[in-house]
C-alpha cells in the first residue's frame, strides 16, 4: 500500500479501537470521576400517595395468579393501591383467571381487568391502563417477575423529592437448575447496574428496568404503539420535562436467568432493535438542548450501537497491518473470536454442523 493508504488504514484501526475502549472502559471511568465531583442525593422519606400498579399481559396464564398473589401481598395500604391488568388480546386463560381472582378476593386492593379485541402490542396496553389509572404514581411491572413486599413503598419514597419524576427498582437475576450462561449474564448485569447507579447519582438513569419502575402520572404521555423499549422511553419522559429518573436499590424484583442462551440472545437482539428505534424515532433523545443527559445517552446507548461496526473495522483494518504491535492485536482478535465461537458451540447456540 502507498503511504497515504497506510495512514488511512491506521486511522481507521485506532479510531475503532478507541471507540470500543471508551464505550466499555473510558465512559465508566469518566462517569465515576463525574460522580465524585457532583453526586446528587435524593431526599427520600416515607410517603403514601395513591398508586396504580400496571401489568401488561399477553397469554400469561402460567404466571398471572402468582403475580396477583404477589401484588396483593405488597406492604402498602390496600385503600391507596389499585392493580390494573391490561390484557393485550390474550387468547388463553389469562383474563378468566384475573376475573376469578377478583371474585375470590374482593377485600384486597382494587383490581381492574382491561381487555382488547386483538393483540396490538405492549405499548398500547400500557396506554389503555394509564388512561384508566387513578393513582398519583404509576408503577409498571411485568407479569413474570416477583416483587419484594416493600418494593412499592421503597419506590414511592423517592417521590418525596420534588425533583424526582421517575424511579427504577433493581432486578435480581436468579439462576435456575440446568440454566445456561448464568455467569456471563450475571457479570454483564452487575456491570450494567453499576453504570445505572452512577448515572442516577450524577443526574438520571437512561431508562429503567422493565421489571419494576414508577413515574408520576402527571408526567406520562401516551407512547407510540410500536414502542419496543417502554422502560426507556417512559422514564425519559420525566427527564425531558426537567425531572430526575433515579435508582432505588431497595425496590427489588426477582427473575430467573434465561434457561437457554438463545433466549438471552433473543432478548439482547430485541433490546438492540429497541435502541435503534428510539435513536431514530425520538427527536428529544438526539437533541442536546432537550436532553440534558445527552452525553450519558450518547456514551451509554449510542456508542454501543456503533461498537459492532467498530469491531468489524478493527478486524479488517488489522488485516492490512500485520507488523509489530498490529500483529499482536490481530492474534488477540482471532483468539477472542475463536473463544466466542467455542463458547457458542458448547452452549448449543451454534450448530457445529453448519459452521
Amino acid at each position: 500500500m502507498k503511504e497515504g493508504e497506510v495512514s488511512l488504514v491506521k486511522f481507521v484501526f485506532w479510531l475503532s479501537f478507541f471507540v470500543i475502549l471508551y464505550t466499555y472502559i473510558g465512559y465508566p471511568l469518566v462517569l465515576s470521576g463525574w460522580r465524585s465531583l457532583r453526586r446528587q442525593k435524593v431526599n427520600k422519606r416515607e410517603i403514601l400517595p395513591s398508586v396504580s400498579v400496571i401489568v401488561a399481559a399477553y397469554n400469561e396464564e402460567r404466571v398471572i395468579e402468582r403475580k396477583l398473589k404477589n401484588l396483593f401481598g405488597l406492604d402498602y395500604p390496600a385503600s391507596l393501591m389499585e392493580i390494573i391488568v391490561s390484557s393485550d388480546g390474550s387468547t388463553d386463560q389469562t383474563e378468566a383467571k384475573v376475573s376469578r381472582w377478583k371474585e375470590q378476593y374482593p377485600n384486597g386492593p382494587s383490581l381492574l381487568l382491561l381487555t382488547a379485541p386483538a393483540h396490538v402490542g405492549k405499548a398500547a396496553a400500557l396506554n389503555r391502563a394509564v388512561a384508566r389509572a387513578r393513582g398519583e404514581i404509576l408503577v409498571f411491572t411485568d407479569a413474570r417477575q416477583t416483587l419484594d413486599r416493600k418494593a412499592a413503598a421503597a419506590l414511592v419514597s423517592n417521590f418525596a423529592d420534588d425533583r424526582v419524576g421517575a424511579v427504577s427498582g433493581e432486578l435480581i437475576l436468579v439462576d435456575r437448575p440446568g440454566g445456561e450462561g448464568a455467569s456471563g449474564v450475571g457479570l454483564y448485569w452487575r456491570y450494567e447496574k453499576w453504570l445505572r447507579k452512577m448515572e442516577s447519582d450524577v443526574d438520571s438513569m437512561l431508562g429503567a428496568t422493565g421489571a419494576i419502575y414508577a413515574i408520576r402520572k402527571s408526567l406520562y404521555d401516551p407512547i407510540p404503539a410500536e414502542t419496543i423499549l417502554d422502560d426507556v422511553l417512559i422514564p425519559m419522559q420525566a427527564v425531558f420535562k426537567g425531572y430526575r429518573t433515579v435508582f432505588e436499590p431497595n425496590a427489588l424484583a426477582y427473575d430467573f436467568i434465561a434457561k437457554r442462551t438463545e433466549n438471552e440472545f433473543a432478548r439482547k437482539v430485541r433490546t438492540l432493535a429497541g435502541n435503534y428505534q428510539l435513536l431514530w424515532g425520538t427527536d428529544a433523545l438526539r437533541s442536546w438542548r432537550r436532553n440534558r443527559v445527552f452525553i450519558q445517552y450518547f456514551s451509554h446507548k449510542v456508542a454501543r450501537l456503533v461498537v459492532p461496526f467498530m469491531l468489524i473495522l478493527l478486524l479488517f483494518s488489522n488485516l492490512f497491518l500485520m507488523q509489530g504491535v498490529y500483529l499482536i492485536f490481530l492474534w488477540l482478535q482471532l483468539a477472542w473470536y475463536g473463544l466466542a465461537l467455542l463458547g457458542g458451540v458448547s452452549n448449543g447456540k451454534i450448530d457445529p454442523k453448519t459452521t
